[in-house]
């Protein structure tokens, strides 16, 4: 599976797209474990102060969000599932 990554995530992770191996039951969050896993550096720029997912980022599964769409981090995943991880962004 691979996970998208934008703005200074990509940074921290060192590439764009970070690719993960998963489970036949995975969820967003045992996908995400498996993402932290291997770019341990993300770790301070996704998660609060404990170890869950900060308010500020956003995820995104099949272009969708899972917390308005699905089952939060709880939604289940495939191989074929597309994810992103989002940090805030501003502009005009």
């Amino acid at each position: 599976m691979e996970w998208k990554l934008f703005a200074h995530l990509r940074d921290a992770a060192d590439g764009q797209s970070v690719s993960v191996d998963i489970e036949e039951d995975a969820t967003v969050e045992t996908a995400l474990d498996a993402l932290l896993a291997s770019r341990p550096a993300l770790a301070e720029e996704v998660l609060d102060e404990n170890e869950k997912l900060a308010d500020h980022i956003r995820v995104l599964v099949d272009g969708e969000d899972p917390f308005a769409a699905g089952d939060g981090l709880a939604t289940a995943v495939d191989e074929e599932t597309e994810l992103a991880l989002f940090p805030p962004v501003s502009g005009g």
